[in-house]
């Protein structure tokens, strides 16, 4: 058995699948960012947990496909479709200078998408970055942990 992780190449396709998160101080935020960056946001899949995808849908009339509220599952939720390879980019804004009581999920979140080598924001300048780079609306070469060689491994 090997004790490291080996890896292959997946293919983001030319529509990104984006999850938008935003903790309750950076909902505004993000949705203001939504706004600013709709014509991109609308060539792109989107999903957003409970509250913030509402907020996004309402403002923006983007399609969201909505998940559950963060801290009843909605990041766990993102946290899987990242596993699955059904997420391509987090846009994930978080107030750095608030307590959370779901630090935890926000941890095992952003441990996740970094495992699966996605890409992520945590801010509007970020983000900003992010959503106009050229890669987004184009298919995209990565590498991702090759599971199927560690679960051979381990058995």
């Amino acid at each position: 058995m090997t004790n490291f992780m080996e890896y292959t190449q997946a293919l983001a396709p030319k529509t990104k699948r984006i999850a938008l998160v935003a903790h309750d101080h950076m909902k505004d935020t993000l949705t203001q960012w939504c706004l600013k960056h709709k014509a991109n946001l609308a060539k792109q899949t989107l999903c957003a947990t409970g509250t913030t995808g509402q907020r996004i849908k309402k403002a923006t009339g983007l399609e969201v496909a909505p998940l559950l509220s963060g801290p009843m599952g909605g990041d766990q939720q993102i946290g899987a479709k990242i596993a699955e390879q059904t997420l391509d980019i987090l846009i994930f804004f978080w107030d750095p200078l608030a307590s959370m009581p779901h630090d935890p999920d926000v941890k095992a979140l952003l441990r996740i998408a970094a495992v699966w080598n996605i890409a992520v924001a945590c801010n509007p300048t970020s983000a900003d970055y992010l959503i106009t780079s050229s890669l987004v609306n184009t298919s995209y070469d990565y590498r991702v942990p090759d599971y199927s060689a560690y679960a051979a491994g381990r058995e």
